[in-house]
């Protein structure tokens, strides 16, 4: 076992890795290049507004309870966790749908759109919860770094199970046929990567985290989970290196990580920052593994173009969570995943946290987070495109919801592809990591442990399991015990 450890990025899959290894006595330093911790979900405050920088949803409940747990803990000792109801608000053009977060409530809303639903509602997320229980409990938690991994007959009956070699499209339709009921179903594989055509029917188990574990917040914002995960990295004895990127990996003796300000020793390093950024920059020619082709050829999930922003009154017929499906769901795939074109009339998400928590607006104001997918390495990002999308968006609002809030707005700030390349070092730009395709699927993932230096590893989402908050907890804790049970070389 490893008795110093540097890992490189301060996001969830970092921190849950360094406190997993701290816990058992590795002393751990973590650097982190910009001036806060989290990653992507860091936070900033402006105008007396808080404003979550990335994740928003909280899925998969359980996955932050197990993690907590590991350490004796529960996530009632770091942050007030509520369950939303209804869990979003779906917008048409012609209508607007509530999603109940009772199971009683939601087959009887499926029955009312489609004769029959409610029961295939019933059935479906039956089938989709033994590929959660299969996907989550048995198949990420692998280090993924041979087929062998999978070659019992427990797991090899368990990846029937999960309908890898189906696709979602079609699996889909064997339940429902309405249309907006489609659109809900598909809209949580969105941001896998892939249309729903090309993404496994796994990725129901996906369905069964939003429509029957719910969708959940965390009183103060989402940071609130950074700031619990520092706190108990902190109580392990982890140390944090902030306003420090890392320049350099090399192995002379032990593994050293030269930063900005200093050079760290160790026995293991971990990459918890962008993999490829890691590979092309901080490493020496000789010791790269992947070559530049080689990740021009992965198929990346979006980016995004987002929006933070304070409005200086309450808006009304918005809920905490909004989809606006009121375009074409098809085609907006298609220029993002496709064509790789901006959208010429997108789908977009806004997130008002401030329905549920006053804490992040001033009293009598509306902190509002807008969404809009793109094409990860898509080109032409500039501020008078910004714009015009920013002033799409306040005309669908307005045409939706009946309040045109273009006069009421005392904040705004863009955020999108140089911002990510520029904060993360995200190739290509890239929101949410590698598309969950089957080619891109465990061992057929970047490696979590390096071919050529068998003490650096990898955590996060471009390594396994894959992109999203409770599966960057996993990755973190899948490589820590990897790591934990290895000699160093």
């Amino acid at each position: 076992m490893p008795s110093t450890a540097t890992i490189i990025g301060s996001g969830f899959s970092s921190l849950s890795a360094a406190t997993a290894l701290a816990d058992k006595g590795v002393d751990v330093t973590v650097v982190e290049k910009n001036e806060h911790l989290g990653g992507r979900a860091r936070k900033f405050e402006a105008n007396g507004f808080t404003f979550d920088m990335g994740p928003s949803w909280y899925w998969m409940p359980d996955v932050f309870d197990s993690y907590f747990a590991r350490f004796g803990k529960k996530v009632s000792d770091y942050y007030d966790l509520v369950r939303l109801d209804p869990s979003y608000r779906v917008f048409f053009k012609d209508e607007y749908i509530d999603m109940p977060a009772s199971m009683e409530a939601l087959e009887a809303f499926f029955e009312s759109r489609e004769k029959g639903s409610g029961m295939k509602l019933r059935s479906f997320l039956k089938d989709a919860s033994v590929k959660y229980d299969a996907g989550i409990n048995d198949l990420v938690q692998k280090p993924s770094l041979s087929i062998f991994e999978f070659a019992k007959w427990k797991v090899v009956k368990g990846l029937f199970q999960l309908d890898l070699f189906g696709n979602f499209k079609d699996f889909a339709r064997k339940y429902f046929s309405d249309p907006k009921l489609l659109s809900i179903i598909e809209f949580p594989v969105l941001f896998l990567g892939a249309m729903p055509a090309e993404t496994p029917a796994l990725y129901s188990l996906m369905n069964y985290a939003d429509l029957q574990l719910g969708t959940w917040y965390p009183m103060g914002g989402m940071h609130k989970i950074v700031e619990g995960m520092v706190s108990l990295a902190e109580e392990k004895g982890v140390k944090f290196k902030t306003s420090e990127p890392a320049n350099r990996i090399y192995q002379n003796g032990q593994m050293r990580v030269s930063t900005s300000n200093t050079e760290y020793k160790s026995d293991v390093v971990i990459g918890g920052a962008d993999y490829a950024h890691i590979e092309s920059q901080l490493l020496n020619e000789g010791s790269r593994q992947y070559s530049d082709a080689y990740w021009e050829k992965r198929i990346m999930a979006p980016s995004c173009l987002l929006y933070y922003v304070g409005v200086n009154r309450r808006v009304k017929n918005l809920e905490h969570h909004n989809l606006f499906f009121d375009a074409d769901f098809g085609k907006h795939a298609e220029e993002i995943y496709k064509s790789k074109k901006w959208p010429d009339d997108p789908l977009f998400y806004v997130c008002a946290p401030s329905k549920t928590d006053p804490s992040v607006a001033p009293e009598g104001q509306e902190n509002l987070f807008i969404l809009i997918p793109i094409a990860t390495g898509i080109k032409g990002d500039d501020e008078a495109l910004r714009d015009r999308y920013f002033d799409v968006v306040l005309e669908r609002l307005k045409e939706r919801t009946g309040e045109d809030i273009s006069n009421d707005i005392v904040y705004k700030r863009s955020y999108s592809v140089k911002e990510f390349v520029q904060d993360y070092n995200a190739f290509k730009g890239n929101a949410y990591g590698l598309a969950n395709t089957l080619l891109q699927t465990a061992f057929l993932k970047p490696r979590m442990r390096h071919k050529k230096l068998p003490n650096l590893y990898y955590t996060g989402q471009l390594t396994v399991p894959g992109p999203g908050v409770p599966p960057s907890l996993i990755s973190g804790q899948v490589v820590a015990d990897y790591i934990l049970k290895q000699k160093t070389k």
